[in-house]
């Protein structure tokens, strides 16, 4: 299958740092997996947390599919992760002692279409590391353009 579905959080890389990426399968249901094929959906407010050991996505958008009856999704809902024992429990033990966060960075479709979501495992940013990404991005930039000019 040759979907080029990739949905990303581009608040996450700029608000928080992240140390660690894992990446998840999604429990959708039939009109969220066909909304989100066409690419109607939005991350920037997405976070996890943890309910009775699983972790559900919160604050997610995924648009109501047009073509839908009244068989159709609530569009903020939540919607259940699905990973290893293992990696939970590690992700829910960093989470509860450091006081680190996990957000979705990006939402993507696989090559047998299935539906997975990048999570990472970040730390908020200060005022002050923001103003210096900010300032690294903008040197980047200059040097990319005195680079092209010669």
């Amino acid at each position: 299958m040759s979907n080029k579905i990739n949905i990303r959080n581009k608040k996450a890389y700029f608000n928080y740092e992240i140390l660690e990426k894992h990446v998840a399968g999604m429990q959708l249901k039939g009109t969220e997996i066909k909304s989100l094929r066409q690419g109607k959906a939005s991350l920037s407010e997405a976070y996890c947390y943890f309910v009775s050991n699983e972790l559900w996505i919160k604050s997610m958008r995924i648009s109501e599919y047009e073509k839908a009856t009244h068989y159709n999704h609530e569009p903020y809902r939540d919607r259940k992760l699905l990973m290893n024992r293992k990696e939970l429990n590690k992700l829910e033990k960093n989470t509860r002692e450091k006081g680190l966060t996990i957000v979705v960075l990006r939402v993507f479709i696989n090559e047998k279409g299935l539906a997975k979501a990048e999570i990472g495992l970040s730390r908020g940013k200060k005022q002050y590391d923001k103003r210096e990404s900010i300032k690294q991005k903008d040197m980047k930039r200059d040097l990319d353009r005195l680079k092209k000019i010669r």
